[in-house]
């Protein structure tokens, strides 16, 4: 690849289930409901894992890691960044920034945002500066609306090594 920054899209979605941990952004957040997936179902993580590949056209993580595949049933979705964020280092190109966006009308995210980004710095090795995370609701409209679920949007910028 000649070009020196590469950006990606990613975006994911799961919806709440009853008895079941609600991991988001790598942390557990207290709430009645978690997320139903194959794995831990960690939207923010699986958006920003697909944005990552797709900058480098890499694929999804459902081609990396299949929902058939039984090594990756109820896996927490921390592994699965960590071998994204290895495969983006093999192909020398560092994170440059990362902007993210989870919807939802409840639990409120507010507490829990600078925790979430400093799990994700840990595993990226990046500054917490690097690392946006915001949270929305979708006005009661839709899917995030009636509280059936929660889906996330996340963009990445990554540049080559030099």
């Amino acid at each position: 690849m000649k070009t020196k920054h590469r950006i990606g899209f990613g975006f994911d979605v799961h919806r709440f289930a009853e008895n079941r941990k609600f991991i988001l952004g790598g942390i557990e957040i207290p709430f009645e409901k978690g997320l139903l997936g194959h794995s831990d179902a960690d939207v923010l993580i699986h958006a920003i894992c697909d944005a990552l590949l797709g900058a480098l056209a890499l694929g999804d993580i459902g081609q990396l890691f299949p929902d058939a595949d039984v090594q990756y049933k109820n896996i927490d979705s921390k592994i699965l960044l960590e071998k994204v964020y290895n495969l983006i280092m093999e192909k020398k190109y560092q994170i440059e920034n990362i902007d993210s966006t989870v919807v939802l009308e409840k639990p409120k995210l507010a507490p829990y945002i600078i925790q979430m980004r400093e799990k994700l710095k840990s595993i990226l090795k990046i500054d917490v500066e690097q690392i946006s995370i915001k949270a929305t609701t979708s006005e009661n409209l839709g899917f995030t609306g009636r509280a059936e679920g929660v889906c996330a949007f996340a963009t990445v910028l990554l540049k080559k090594e030099s």
